[in-house]
């Protein structure tokens, strides 16, 4: 473990890629906005935000004294002082999207505080390794804040693209929200996981069918990831669309999380975000699911966390870069996609 420390005191550095002729000073004109919420210390260290928070290309806000607090769940009244910090980050001054790097994926339950200004009817992109949909955990939870999103008035449809985890067994007995995979503001889309035993009629879906008592999942892995993502783009009812990004969606050998991790690799991920941008307007994106030093704010949450999550230890230093890497990709395709 204490070399895991050490490795998140201090990352390893990639060398600057080749400067254009002006420098990293930021220029006039500069398209993107970048906030980097530091929560947990997992985001700064990493060598392509380092360089953009070095050169005015991303803006910090510091809010680590809030992060053991917010994380996995919130009271109500931290949830208040996290919101009043959140509204002093710079926002965009037009059509073009927010993003924002979040740390580890025990702040998903952010993602709502993100969404609470939509002037106007969004769908809600939603990429990750678990469907976060559980009705009987604390409201501001990051395992249940799905449900939270979906009360929304602004969020039409949330589409979850990529779980594979143990959420999906005997959905009903963990607390999923089958009733909005019934009434369609729900829709689901496993990268891989083999029919979930149900009781009662929950119907027929777009991403799952049902067979007497078990619903079969149309799993991403098998079909072909192009033509699918063109067919659900097509089928959004917003023009409108926010993404939101947890990176245990990934496989290992593309990130290192928190969390147990799918089998969704970068350049689906890639691919996903391309198609997106070119068939809808995307006004923002939040992405989480870095690997973080466990601090909590009390012994509940350490017990929580020691029985959901895998142990910290399974990652070494060198695993721990893959999410430099993959942020570094994120990011070089934002820049692409928003100039």
């Amino acid at each position: 473990m204490s070399a895991l420390r050490e490795a998140l005191a201090h990352p390893l550095h990639y060398p600057p890629k080749a400067q254009p002729a002006c420098g990293w000073a930021l220029p006039l004109g500069v398209k993107l906005t970048l906030n980097i919420l530091d929560l947990d210390h997992s985001l700064t260290g990493q060598a392509p935000i380092a360089r953009r928070l070095a050169s005015g290309r991303a803006t910090r806000l510091d809010l680590l004294d809030l992060g053991p607090k917010l994380r996995l769940w919130s009271t109500e009244k931290t949830w208040k002082r996290f919101v009043e910090r959140l509204a002093q980050r710079p926002r965009p001054r037009d059509a073009r999207p927010e993003i924002l790097f979040v740390g580890s994926g025990d702040y998903h339950h952010l993602t709502p505080a993100f969404l609470a200004d939509l002037k106007e009817p969004v769908s809600l992109i939603h990429f990750d390794n678990h469907p976060d949909w559980v009705r009987f955990a604390p409201k501001r939870h990051c395992g249940s804040w799905v449900n939270r999103a979906l009360k929304m008035p602004a969020i039409q449809r949330i589409v979850t693209l990529g779980p594979c985890s143990d959420d999906l067994h005997n959905p009903q007995l963990r607390g999923g929200n089958l009733g909005a995979l019934k009434r369609g503001r729900l829709q689901l889309f496993p990268w891989q996981h083999p029919p979930s035993k149900v009781w009662g009629r929950v119907g027929d879906g777009a991403g799952h069918q049902q067979q007497e008592n078990h619903l079969h999942w149309r799993n991403l892995a098998d079909l072909d990831w192009g033509a699918f993502l063109d067919q659900m783009i097509a089928s959004l009812p917003t023009e409108a669309i926010w993404i939101t990004i947890d990176k245990d969606v990934l496989a290992s050998e593309d990130a290192a999380t928190n969390w147990d991790q799918g089998g969704m690799r970068l350049t689906h991920l890639l691919q996903a975000l391309r198609a997106l941008a070119a068939g809808k307007r995307i006004i923002g994106i939040d992405v989480c699911g870095e690997f973080a030093t466990p601090a909590f704010s009390n012994a509940f949450k350490r017990w929580e966390a020691k029985s959901d999550q895998p142990p910290p230890e399974r990652w070494s230093p060198q695993d721990l870069q893959r999410n430099a890497a993959t942020n570094e990709a994120l990011i070089d395709l934002f820049e692409e996609l928003f100039p």
